[in-house]
């Protein structure tokens, strides 16, 4: 069975492959990137509904785009995606770059470790930070921090998916993520956030000013068809994407904007950033969802450089994962964590807070 998440994963089989930029020539080595054989009671069906139907991860219309730029392959022959498999074919990707060794590397990189035991440990995660290597980033990642830090633990390998990182944050997100350090630990925890027990909020800035004090925004996370490094909010009762929840408070005013808080009863991709955006709140600086518009408040000359010094204050997206709590593996006992803010945002929140309350000059 090949490594769904490694070779048909959305996100990497659009950075290995680039399929709208790439294509194979005749001649042209090639190197071998994964392989599979077909059953031999298999139906004849066309191979792009083959490999959808078994990669959970994929994506059919990338599938057919790897087929047509020739990097699918069948019995050593490239094929298109009309091709209907047959049993014991073997079917391979092959791209025209090596493999790249994916193997983590312990790095001296500095961690913000809050709370650490033999078990576990939580770490503050500054903005800007990759959090896995990846294609772009195979090094001076968290996990090439997390590396070094536990060198000296003779039963921590961080190429084990069985230890590591129980959850993720986004690059430009910062704040609190949690590390299991034995595979017992990563099961216990795995089933916390599988079953929806564990506890985290989210403080961030977003543009314009509610109506209500709080609310609920249901509706399912998915690709964009037009944009593929963003995620789209579709109805709940679609079968696009997959269901996501997101309760929201408001924490202050300031007119244009407002700080809110969130939890969340699901962990998609970009769930926040997405949700806000479909409500018409993008978070503030957040320049893939229109965060870094001028969405709201007056036209002048005067606003607009404002505007530009809060963004030049916080250059990313204005969120941060505040609080984490979950059930130890061990102990049995709740464990809770909150972070402060980083001096970005609370910097940018502060500029926000002066303003409204007529303290400063817009500038």
């Amino acid at each position: 069975m090949i490594d769904e998440e490694e070779y048909f994963d959305e996100d990497l089989i659009d950075n290995l492959l680039n399929a709208d930029e790439t294509t194979i020539t005749d001649g042209e080595e090639l190197y071998e990137h994964f392989r599979m054989e077909v059953d031999k009671g298999q139906d004849a069906v066309r191979i792009d509904k083959f490999l959808f139907e078994r990669m959970q991860h994929s994506s059919r219309n990338r599938i057919q785009k790897a087929a047509d730029a020739g990097c699918i392959h069948v019995n050593g022959t490239p094929v298109k995606s009309s091709y209907k498999v047959r049993p014991n074919d073997v079917i391979t990707l092959m791209l025209d770059r090596p493999k790249h060794d994916n193997t983590i590397v312990a790095e001296d990189i500095p961690l913000n470790v809050v709370y650490e035991d033999n078990e576990i440990m939580v770490i503050s995660k500054p903005a800007g930070l990759v959090v896995h290597p990846g294609a772009g980033n195979f090094h001076g990642t968290l996990i090439n921090a997390i590396a070094w830090h536990l060198r000296e633990l003779k039963d921590f390998d961080p190429n084990d998916p069985a230890v590591g990182l129980v959850h993720r944050i986004d690059k430009d997100t910062s704040g609190l993520l949690l590390i299991a350090k034995t595979p017992e630990a990563k099961t216990f925890l795995g089933k916390q956030f599988f079953n929806k027990t564990t506890h985290r909020s989210y403080t961030a800035l977003v543009w314009g000013n509610f109506t209500e004090e709080e609310g609920r925004i249901e509706g399912n996370i998915g690709r964009d068809p037009k944009d593929r490094l963003r995620m789209n909010v579709f109805p709940p009762d679609s079968e696009i994407g997959k269901p996501a929840v997101t309760h929201y408070r408001v924490l202050e005013r300031f007119g244009y904007t407002t700080l809110i808080g969130c939890t969340l009863e699901t962990g998609r991709t970009h769930q926040i950033r997405a949700h806000m955006k479909h409500i018409g709140h993008p978070l503030f600086g957040d320049e893939r969802y229109g965060g870094t518009e001028i969405l709201c408040g007056q036209r002048t000359s005067t606003y607009r450089a404002y505007i530009q010094n809060c963004l030049k204050l916080c250059n990313r997206q204005a969120l941060h994962a505040q609080t984490l709590g979950f059930v130890h593996p061990i102990t049995k006992q709740q464990m809770d964590f909150t972070s402060e803010l980083p001096d970005d945002l609370a910097a940018v929140i502060e500029k926000w807070r002066n303003y409204i309350n007529g303290k400063q000059e817009l500038l």
